[in-house]
This record gives C-alpha cells, structure tokens and sequence, in this order.
C-alpha cells in the first residue's frame, strides 16, 4: 500500500501544505511579483493541486501554469519528507518537471518552508501509518 491511503487523505495533506507556503511571505511575495504558479499532477491516487498566488485549487486549473510538476503520491511524500532528493528524482524520472526551467530554479528554493513543517503534517494526517 502507498504512502496515502485516499484522495481525501492526501488532498487535506496537500491543501494544509501549500496553504502554509502562501502564508510564508517570501514564498507569497515572489509567487505574487513573478506571476509563479505551480500545477502538481499527483498518482495513485490521482489528484491535482494548482497553486498560485491566489490560493490552492484542487482538480481545477484556474490559468495556465507557469510550471507543471508530475509524481506520483509516494514520490511527493518522499520529496516532501526528504527522503528523496529533487535532482535524483529528477534523474530516475519518478518527478518530470515541465515549464521555463528559469522558473523552476527560482521556485524550488522558496518551497523551505514545507519541507520543513511536511513530516509534522503527513505524520498528523495519518501518512504512511500502515507501510
């Protein structure tokens, strides 16, 4: 079994995240004056998560994304959680990154403030409880 058990489960976990960087403002302030957005395309299960300066969508694109990120739910919480790093899962394929790779650059750094407070999140919401 992965990491999530449900949609649910990882739609809360990811929501509450992102929710938490827009409210980081470094990671606001630059999302806002660099027009950054993010589209994750999440599997098993499937779920995606818009983010932008104005908020966190779940399966809805509001605009088009200036960067479009897919993994898979359990490749995200090893990310997430620091077991994987991005330019290995990078490398092996288990993260493909499309978008201006100027604004990838720009955006992986600001993205701190969930790697740190990921593992504290996943581990309340129940993730990976029964692997």
């Amino acid at each position: 079994m992965g990491a999530f058990t449900s949609k649910e489960q990882a739609t809360s976990v990811f929501t509450t995240l992102f929710d938490i960087l827009l409210r980081d403002e470094r990671f606001a302030a630059t999302v806002r004056d660099e027009n950054l957005s993010v589209q994750f395309f999440h599997s098993a299960p499937d779920l995606t998560v818009f983010v932008s300066a104005d908020g966190v969508w779940i399966d809805e694109t509001p605009s088009a994304p200036a960067i479009s990120i897919k993994m898979s739910c359990d490749s995200a919480d090893a990310l997430w959680s620091g077991r994987l790093l991005m330019p290995i899962a990078l490398a092996t394929g288990k993260i493909r990154i499309k978008g201006s790779v100027a604004k990838v650059i720009e955006f992986v750094p600001l993205l701190q403030p969930a790697f740190d407070r990921y593992p504290a999140i996943a581990a309340e919401a129940g993730v990976g409880a029964r692997r």
